[in-house]
């Protein structure tokens, strides 16, 4: 059952307008019919899913959010209804010839770069990748560069997820000799404050030039129990990736803000660079926003905005940071 249900999603196929059998209302049962979606769309060999499935099982959190408590407020179905083609419209060969994978974009400069001359891609959509299925959440840093390591790929440097936004991809601007010397959490601060001081001025969302409502999947709301997070308490209450044709940046990139929050990598010296093939890595960011900005703005999430170290550590620390509206995408670096 949980296998015809999983290619039924992954074809866009109509399902019948009742509850997911049993078996997939539980965690375990909806991250089996999440590991057939990624197998078939992202053609994972038998070794690359069995490692997926080993770093989901250490978790014990990890996947598209409690079902006991998660109450979405739109269904697969409602998505597939209004994205293009069902969500394979979302699709492009010439993106998939450069990038290596289904649903990936080409980060560059369109200003002064074709896409053929991108040297990384980023994933069009929040983990799992697919249109039209829910994000994965409660992961930690740690994790999602695991993940990514495990499908080819890696987790973004911060400038890239903020070029994808903004829809050019800048050269690295990391102020490395504000960080010389000082404590993660001081370095962080340096060079946050002068990087957002100078972009403030030019500040912009995927889609514009400013806040919209109504355009991102940001009109959710918290579970009534949600006062300080956990797992029991906290519903993972986002929307379908691609729900919204709409949040798009003008590199092709979706629910960049709203849905997930993600993590990303924010390096704190050369060394540091997952675009440089790092795999030490820096301090973890925080991108983009979550599924009640229309309702509550709890912080700045224009594209080239960085956050605070909320919640900091090591990307590669076993205590890094998990919560109910928190995932990731991946990057992956063009050969």
């Amino acid at each position: 059952m949980i296998r015809r249900l999983a290619l039924a999603l992954v074809l866009g196929l109509t399902l019948p307008a009742v509850a997911l059998p049993a078996v997939a209302q539980t965690l375990a049962g909806n991250n089996e019919v999440l590991f057939e979606q990624l197998r078939t769309v992202h053609r994972l060999s038998p070794a690359e899913l069995a490692r997926i499935r080993e770093i989901f099982a250490r978790s014990g959190y990890m996947g598209q959010g409690n079902p006991a408590i998660t109450r979405h407020p739109m269904s697969t179905q409602q998505c597939a209804a209004r994205a293009p083609g069902g969500g394979e419209g979302y699709a492009s060969r010439r993106n998939e010839r450069i990038c290596g994978d289904r649903y990936m974009v080409p980060l560059y400069d369109p200003s002064r770069e074709q896409a053929s001359d991108a040297q990384a891609c980023i994933d069009q959509f929040e983990f799992p990748n697919i249109p039209c299925t829910y994000p994965v959440v409660w992961v930690k840093a740690v994790e999602a560069a695991q993940i990514c390591a495990a499908m080819g790929k890696r987790l973004c440097d911060a400038h890239e997820w903020e070029g994808a936004c903004a829809g050019a991809l800048e050269p690295p601007d990391y102020r490395f000799d504000l960080a010389a010397g000082a404590s993660a959490s001081t370095a962080v601060n340096r060079m946050r404050n002068e990087h957002n001081a100078r972009n403030e001025p030019l500040r912009s969302w995927a889609y514009g030039t400013s806040y919209l409502r109504g355009i991102c999947a940001a009109a959710s709301e918290k579970s009534a129990s949600c006062s300080g997070g956990g797992f029991r308490n906290c519903g993972s209450n986002t929307y379908p990736t691609g729900s919204f044709p709409g949040c798009v940046s003008a590199l092709g990139v979706y629910d960049l803000h709203g849905n997930a929050a993600e993590h990303m990598n924010l390096p704190l010296s050369p060394s540091q660079m997952a675009s440089r093939g790092s795999t030490t890595l820096g301090v973890t960011e925080m991108k983009g926003s979550w599924f009640i900005f229309d309702r509550y703005y709890a912080h700045p999430d224009w594209c080239r905005w960085r956050a605070p170290f909320w919640h900091g550590s090591a990307v590669m620390s076993p205590a890094s940071h998990e919560n109910y509206h928190l995932g990731f995408r991946c990057c992956k670096t063009v050969d």
